[in-house]
Formats: C-alpha cells, sequence, structure tokens
C-alpha cells in the first residue's frame, strides 16, 4: 500500500513540466498500473510512465525511481490481493468528486487495454469485451450513446462503479489462471 506521501511524490512527478497538462493523475495511473496487472500484457515501468505522462519518454530517457519504486509496489500489492482471492479495491478520492475520480481510473485502465488490445482480445473477444463494459462505459472515452445514458444515470453509473471489482478479478483469472 502506498503511503500519502509516496502518492504526493507520484504526482509531483506526474504534474511536472512538460507533460503535466497532458498526464493521468493518481487515479488514473492507478487504472494503468492495474491494467497491467490484470491483463495479457505486462507493462515495465518505462511504458506505465509513458502512458500515464504522454511523453515518448522519461527525461534523461530515465524514469524517476520513486515512479518506479511506487508503480512496482502498486503492481505487486494488486497481484497479491488477487492470487489471495480478495478483490481489488481502487482508490478513493480524500474530497472532491469520486465519480471524476473513478472516470480518471476507468480512463487510465482503458488507455492501457487499447494499447495492447490485440493481446487482450486473445484470449477470447467476446467475454473480455463484457468484462470490460464498466470500465469502457465509465472511461468518458467513447460518445456512444448507450454509455453515455449511463453516465447520465447516477444509478446506472453506480451499477456500472459496482461491477468493477468483479470484473477485474475475471480478467486477472481469464489472463492468469492455469488451464
Amino acid at each position: 500500500m502506498l503511503s500519502d506521501s509516496d502518492i504526493e511524490a507520484l504526482e509531483d512527478i506526474l504534474f511536472a513540466e512538460p507533460w503535466g497538462d497532458e498526464a493521468l493523475d493518481f487515479f488514473g495511473l492507478h487504472g494503468v498500473v492495474c491494467a497491467s496487472v490484470v491483463g495479457p500484457a505486462s507493462l515495465s515501468a518505462e511504458d506505465i510512465f509513458r502512458l500515464a505522462t504522454g511523453a515518448e519518454q522519461a527525461p534523461s530517457g530515465q524514469v524517476p525511481d520513486v515512479f518506479r519504486q511506487a508503480v512496482e509496489q502498486l503492481g505487486r500489492d494488486m497481484a497479491h490481493a488477487l492470487d489471495m482471492g480478495q478483490p481489488l479495491e481502487l482508490p478513493e478520492p480524500e474530497d472532491g468528486d469520486p465519480m471524476n475520480a473513478l472516470e480518471n481510473w476507468c480512463a487510465g485502465f482503458v488507455d492501457t487495454f487499447l494499447e495492447n488490445e490485440e493481446a487482450w482480445l486473445e484470449a477470447g473477444e467476446e467475454e473480455t469485451a463484457d468484462l470490460l463494459v464498466p470500465m469502457l462505459t465509465l472511461s468518458g472515452l467513447f460518445e456512444d450513446e448507450d454509455f453515455q445514458n449511463v453516465r447520465n444515470s447516477e444509478k446506472l453509473s453506480r451499477q456500472m462503479a459496482d461491477a468493477i471489482p468483479e470484473s477485474l478479478t475475471d480478467l486477472y483469472l481469464l489472463f492468469h489462471a492455469p488451464d
């Protein structure tokens, strides 16, 4: 589990120049790491940095140690929880809008899925697509009318949000359970 100071250090990196305007916040970064853990393609710290900041590469070609250590810790914690049969808990904001934080988390998750879409769909396109519906819907990345109708309904949005932990577990099992 990351401490508040670890999260602050991550956000200092994420919001630094020159990518600060394009970077994900901690919730989006958590979504990227989560997709790397549950999906078929385990991403390096460099890949996660690139997705989280929108930068082609890290400054001086090196991912900051604080960033690397934090994403590796997050990934280990998530994999351990899933291996122990525990559902993943998404981070919640201490203040502010929880649905905005969830949208940011989903956007990071979906961006990571899209980065490796072919590998995700190889395991079974229909099953994978069904399990991704809550994240795709709540990400705000798609203008689909059905997705917008769900996002505009507090009840349906909550149902989708509540389905995410089970979807994550099922995705993890789909890609990582022994045959």
